[in-house]
């Protein structure tokens, strides 16, 4: 065995786990916080060599000073735990070490993790709630006395409601709006904390601030508050170790203390209203709750935290005397205002919206939210304004009650959960550039804790639908893995016994939505969330973990929604959302889709069904792999029987009816694709080359122009900047992408429709074909072990480049039209392999690991 210094063992993490270190080459977030879920955390390490003959042949993990365990194996992504369960609050050091063939590496930096409370036995903490509630958001305390060395002291906490630590005044921990947003009644997620370096002897206080948050406050545009339970509650523990080794525990119990606090008032949909003046204190007793602590999970992704600051880019006055603010880009997260010699008794109020309508705040999109923060001021030589326990979209602030407000008074807090940065796209169109950027900040907004609609108005709720199309492009963009993984957790736990999805997850909507009043609810493409999101994450993640967990939940909605067929074996009737939001429909009729709303629903049974038998298959589940591979080639012959014609034509003759058919094989002649394929361009060239689709098409549709010959066609639908198209907002001055093509209409006026919001990331999932086939950078093996290259130019392009970071490292795609030649460049990580089709050549190129470039011909320059 001889030692290889041209090979090393990078990034080793646990399960999704970003390396904390501030070395880590994967480090662009402040990563996850304490604390493991499981006592067998998966491994995951990449391999940075120059040597392009290097393979792994085998690896060895060490577990602190144990002794190794070989394997022989060329796998190093998601690795099962080689060694006994971890018990709870075990803190675990490995270091790994790979070999190619008898060359082996270093062994890799230290990396660390530490599991939290695996079992409700593991808490001797209650929950706890104020006796008597009162107006303002509640603040529990509890002093104790430390009376020797502390060698280390964990706190774990959660609450009903939302809730910030203090201990001995200093906030614990940079997580906002924890322990964020779950379905509560089958999941909450607890945080743990390293208290140990503020801890003293003697007399040691923790003071929790509890507010409505999601738990209490009101969800949904019907006006509901406290869905989940209307009293906000604590639970915490404190386990201090001390340095002769013994522990002490103080959990929340009936020692703590409730006072009141100066928040007057706090929900996420209407803001927060502030009273800095000093406080008369009102102190009582706590209640202790009889709560299931089985239902306490550790999180999985990362917790939401401030990601940027953005300065205010102008301050001035609106026609009718009020003062406006433009932060240059539509955010999410809250206001920051700095004011000077303020009065006690003066009153400030900040309101916020993404638009201006008529030179004045637009706040009619928001419909009943308030999105206002108000703060009653007292004597000072300067006040800091900033709410903790609300956020809002926007983009402009309106600020009343101060007389003279600067621009450099004000900043823009984002928040958002914290993923790591994972996926960057470039090209020579800067409007084309601008659109992507809009897809992040549409991401990044709208990634808080669930992934929502949009984030400002009265809803931000987790659609099934949105997430559904976006999954693919929010999985380059970010590491979503943890993030989505626990939102699969929670639709999961919300489906119902038959298998329904409800349309929100976390599912606050059953009964408003529930049509024939026995709890079901069903709609295609909305509850193929079930189905879609966890075949992405293992086609992006190589986790083979998120289907076997769910597996059942996949199952469960295919069972249901194939009972719902008829003897002809289509999925027609019943309600469904259809291709939503078609550009035609009128504004106060969403519904009005010209796609067959049963085409749009059979053909996501024929969808769903095949990626159920391919899970399964990948699961070695080899009965259900047959049973609903079976499925879906009876209901995609039955979907043609039904919806297309002899010579191809699809029932609505409608581009998202020919989208659906050509991207999902669904037209069985080389005679009807090949008509479907021609008659979908004609659809687009009849329509200008501007959009025609809805929720359910758009994502499809530059997809499906490609795959039958039309990619001129699809470039120019992307290119267009007419209403309605992808850059007719960009030349608008949107900074995120719209939930309606015109919620802005050209003369300056926001659209009428009741929906209209100007942060909704759906129909930006364009930019996954942006990055496949623009770009050319496109996963053919789960986890990127193999990449597809094939680089689609157009002559509108000079250039364009991709780059994701994989789990096996940085893969990344540029190529660049010049005097008659194309060069390509690509770089594979180490563990993959690529396949490039360069434009215009033949046969395939196989390549390994490192950097590789490509001249030939410009292919937009062959007759």
């Amino acid at each position: 065995m001889t030692t290889d210094v041209t090979a090393a063992v990078t990034a080793v993490r646990f399960e999704h786990r970003d390396d904390p270190s501030p070395s880590s080459r994967l480090r662009s977030s402040r990563g996850y916080p304490i604390g493991l879920g499981t006592g067998t955390p998966r491994l995951s390490w990449q391999v940075r060599t120059d040597d392009p003959d290097w393979r792994q042949t085998a690896y060895e993990i060490r577990l602190g000073d144990g002794p190794p365990v070989r394997v022989t194996s060329d796998e190093q992504v998601l690795i099962p735990w080689p060694f006994d369960p971890l018990p709870s609050r075990t803190r675990a050091t490995v270091r790994v070490r790979a070999a190619a063939g008898d060359r082996w590496t270093d062994w890799s930096p230290p990396a660390t993790a530490e599991t939290g409370l695996l079992r409700p036995a593991d808490w001797s903490a209650r929950f706890i709630s104020p006796r008597t509630p009162g107006p303002s958001a509640p603040v529990l305390t509890r002093t104790v006395a430390l009376c020797t060395e502390v060698a280390s002291a964990r706190l774990y906490a959660t609450a009903h409601g939302i809730y910030q630590v203090t201990l001995n005044g200093t906030r614990i921990g940079d997580e906002e709006l924890a322990p964020g947003w779950t379905s509560y009644h089958h999941r909450l997620r607890y945080q743990i904390h390293d208290v140990t370096a503020l801890l003293r002897q003697g007399e040691n206080t923790l003071d929790v601030l509890l507010g409505n948050g999601w738990y209490r406050g009101r969800l949904g545009w019907t006006g509901r508050q406290a869905l989940y339970g209307d009293r906000p509650a604590l639970l915490a523990q404190l386990e201090v170790t001390y340095a002769d080794g013994s522990v002490e525990v103080i959990g929340t119990d009936e020692q703590w203390t409730a006072r009141n606090s100066g928040i007057l008032a706090d929900d996420l949909y209407d803001g927060q209203v502030t009273d800095l003046r000093p406080l008369e204190p009102v102190t009582g007793p706590v209640d202790i709750l009889d709560e299931d602590l089985g239902r306490l999970v550790a999180p999985d992704g990362p917790p939401v935290r401030v990601t940027q600051v953005l300065p205010a880019r102008s301050v001035w006055q609106s026609p009718s005397g009020r003062t406006l603010a433009d932060f240059g880009q539509n955010v999410v997260g809250r206001v920051r205002l700095r004011v000077r010699d303020p009065k006690a008794g003066d009153e400030v109020t900040v309101r916020h919206a993404e638009v201006l309508e008529h030179g004045e705040l637009g706040t009619r999109p928001l419909r009943s939210a308030k999105a206002a923060d108000s703060y009653f001021l007292a004597d000072a030589a300067e006040a800091v304004l900033e709410p903790e326990l609300t956020f809002h979209g926007f983009r402009y602030a309106e600020i009343t009650g101060v007389a003279d407000v600067r621009a450099a008074d004000l900043e823009a807090v984002v928040l958002g959960s914290d993923l790591r940065r994972t996926g960057w796209f470039s090209c020579s169109d800067p409007e084309l550039e601008r659109l992507h950027e809009n897809v992040v900040w549409g991401m990044r907004g709208n990634f808080l804790d669930v992934p929502t609609d949009c984030p400002q108005r009265d809803e931000r709720l987790g659609w099934t639908g949105d997430i559904q199309v976006f999954s693919p492009t929010a999985s380059f963009l970010y590491d979503t893995a943890g993030f989505l993984g626990s939102w699969l957790a929670d639709l999961a736990a919300d489906q119902l016994p038959d298998g329904s999805v409800p349309y929100v997850i976390p599912d606050v909507l059953r009964d408003v939505f529930d049509e024939a009043g026995d709890g079901r609810v069903t709609a295609a493409a909305w509850g193929d969330a079930a189905t879609v999101v966890p075949w992405v994450l293992y086609q992006r993640y190589g986790d083979v973990g998120v289907l076997e967990r769910q597996f059942g939940s996949m199952r469960g909605w295919v069972d249901r929604i194939a009972s719902l067929t008829t003897e002809d074996g289509v999925w027609a009737g019943g309600f469904q959302f259809g291709d939503w939001l078609d550009p035609t429909a009128p504004p106060d009729d969403p519904f009005a889709a010209k796609a067959d709303p049963d085409v749009v629903a059979t053909a996501h049974l024929v969808r769903s069904a095949e990626i159920v038998a391919e899970a399964a298959g990948v699961l070695g589940r080899d009965a259900d792999a047959k049973h609903y591979g079976a499925l879906a080639a009876r209901t995609r012959e039955a979907f043609a029987r039904a919806y297309v014609s002899d010579g191809g034509a699809v029932h609505s003759d409608a581009p998202t009816a020919y989208a659906l058919a050509v991207c999902w094989a669904l037209l069985p002649s080389a005679e009807q694709r090949e008509y479907g394929g021609r008659r979908l361009a004609e659809l687009v060239e009849e329509n200008g080359y501007r959009i025609s689709t809805g929720f359910v098409g758009t994502p499809l549709m530059t997809d499906a122009l490609t795959a039958c010959g039309h990619a001129d066609t699809a470039y120019r639908l992307l290119l267009e900047r007419g209403c309605p198209s992808w850059l007719y907002p960009v030349t608008m001055g949107a900074t995120t992408v719209w939930e309606r093509w015109d919620s802005m209409l050209p003369d300056g006026t926001v659209n009428p429709g009741e929906m209209t919001s100007f942060n909704h990331y759906a129909l930006g999932a364009v930019a996954d074909w942006m990055h496949r086939t623009v770009a050319g950078l496109a996963p053919a093996a789960p986890g990127y072990r193999e990449i597809t290259v094939r680089p689609l130019p157009d002559g509108a392009l000079s250039h364009a480049s991709a780059r994701h970071l994989t789990p096996y490292g940085e893969a990344s795609v540029a190529w660049r039209r010049a005097d008659g030649r194309f060069a390509l460049d690509v770089v594979v990580p180490v563990g993959a392999r690529a396949t490039v089709h360069l434009p215009g050549g033949d046969a395939a190129v196989a390549v390994g690991h490192g950097r590789h470039s490509w001249t030939v011909t410009d292919p937009c320059t062959l007759p």
